[in-house]
């Protein structure tokens, strides 16, 4: 279950990402957190997003090694 150190204010989300050079308005995030496109609670007036999920936006995306992958995908294409 998380905890409520999960839990960061629009403003705090806006800092994390500030921080790895990616720049989005307090309003854009709270649009996204709306919509459904981040996990959100509202409490006391104040929305709060999953610092889980605003890292992840931050993330490199995985790369996986060619010879990682299974050589029968690509039988097709071999001459």
């Amino acid at each position: 279950m998380p905890s409520a150190a999960d839990w960061i204010t629009l403003s705090e989300a806006q800092a994390v990402l500030a921080a790895a050079n990616v720049h989005f308005t307090t309003s854009t995030i709270g649009g996204w957190a709306r919509d459904g496109r981040l996990q959100s609670i509202k409490l006391g007036g104040r929305r709060y997003v999953r610092r889980g999920e605003i890292r992840a936006l931050i993330a490199a995306p995985r790369r996986v090694p060619a010879d990682a992958v299974q050589p029968a995908l690509f039988e097709d294409l071999r001459d």
